[in-house]
């Protein structure tokens, strides 16, 4: 069939544009109308720093009211007698001669947290919180309560506190650290040296961090999973909420670097996501627990222990009565793989007991003596508290 276009008019061509032109308008509209594009546009206008110079602002307006002031108490852990004399004319004199140790006033800490229910459950570091005979929360810079210590892992370094009498609190909401990206803009809120409620800035450095930070008793603890941040993080803000540009906690600061500028650590939310969830469901905590120490191969300890190779990790202690112990696990035992799943380094070890659960069976297979064997471990429940 042929088109003849001499009897095409003009104003025909003019209404036919006309319409191609309508029906693509009106597709735009209905585009940039529906409710996922305007959220997308509305989020983007609102949070990105690039756009709105107060999105910093912002997000500190939303969140600082969720973010709290942590202070405790605790009684001193002395070691030798008390002098009988204290507080006679004789106290000091025979204070020089006798072996007694003077009593010490009740010790103190700070940190920080944030809300994550109206009713007042609060996240924080462990070391923020341990051995703290009393807790007071402080709300908004001016209210202060009382908190109870709810759930802690001093192996995470992550606690639980509620708050007493909460109700109707202002909360964070937490987002999801795994699908952050290095180089993200990031925001933590904190009280560094009781600065109450100080906002910095930066980005996210880099992830998935193996740090160790001594513990109160001086033992190193690793940290195989951390956020890197050269937002400035300083005593006291451990506890607090490092947030990306939607308002959303990411991760918890936890440590800073003090012999370097601008290096900064923080656990990734998703670690206490589940226990968060444990906890405000069923009002306790159930996780899977081996109760062992361990650490890395690398070429040199492979070698002096005679080892085809540095894969796996290698058992340094074991806890009493613990499931590790009450299954025949020892010290020096070299774990290859957990049900037929490898152990190359520490973080596999951690990602397979995440999919475990308290009570089921799992086959390890071990090194010991230089000799393959398989021990049958039923996964214990790790403590509610530990210290």
């Amino acid at each position: 069939m042929k088109i003849n276009w001499r009897k095409i008019q003009p104003q025909h061509i003019i209404l036919s544009l006309f319409l191609v032109i309508a029906f693509l308008a009106g597709a735009l509209v209905v585009s940039l109308s529906s409710p996922e594009t305007y959220a997308t546009t509305e989020l983007v206008a609102k949070k990105s720093a690039a756009y709105n110079p107060y999105a910093i602002a912002d997000i500190a307006e939303e969140v600082g009211p969720a973010v709290v002031f942590i202070e405790t108490t605790y009684k001193p852990k002395t070691q030798g007698r008390t002098n009988p004399f204290s507080g006679s004319p004789f106290g000091d004199f025979f204070g020089d001669f006798f072996p007694f140790q003077q009593p010490q006033q009740p010790g103190q800490g700070v940190g920080s947290g944030f809300i994550i229910s109206p009713d007042g459950f609060t996240i924080t570091n462990y070391h923020v919180v341990e051995g703290a005979d009393e807790i007071k929360v402080t709300i908004r810079g001016k209210d202060k309560f009382k908190a109870e210590l709810k759930w802690a892992d001093a192996n995470l370094d992550l606690a639980i506190l509620k708050i007493v009498d909460g109700k109707d609190l202002p909360v964070a909401r937490m987002g999801n650290s795994d699908q952050t990206r290095v180089g993200e803009w990031v925001v933590a809120i904190g009280n560094p040296y009781q600065l109450d409620h100080t906002v910095t800035t930066g980005v996210l450095s880099a992830k998935g961090r193996e740090i160790k930070i001594p513990d109160s008793q001086g033992r190193a603890r690793t940290y195989p999973n951390l956020m890197q941040t050269d937002a400035a993080i300083n005593p006291g803000n451990s506890g607090g909420p490092l947030l990306n540009l939607n308002g959303e906690v990411i991760g918890i600061n936890t440590a800073v670097n003090a012999q370097a500028q601008g290096i900064g650590f923080a656990i990734p939310i998703n670690t206490i996501k589940d226990i968060v969830n444990q906890l405000l469901d069923t009002g306790k905590v159930s996780r899977p627990y081996l109760g062992i120490y361990y650490q890395g191969l690398d070429d040199q300890l492979a070698q002096y222990l005679d080892l085809p190779d540095s894969k796996g990790v290698i058992i340094r202690s074991v806890e009493k009565d613990s499931a590790a112990d009450k299954a025949g696990l020892k010290v020096g035992d070299v774990v290859r793989e957990i049900n037929r799943q490898k152990i190359n380094e520490t973080d596999d070890l951690q990602k397979i007991m995440g999919k475990l659960k308290v009570g089921d069976e799992a086959n390890f297979l071990i090194i010991r003596d230089g000799k393959l064997q398989t021990v049958k471990v039923k996964i214990g429940e790790r403590p509610q508290i530990t210290n």
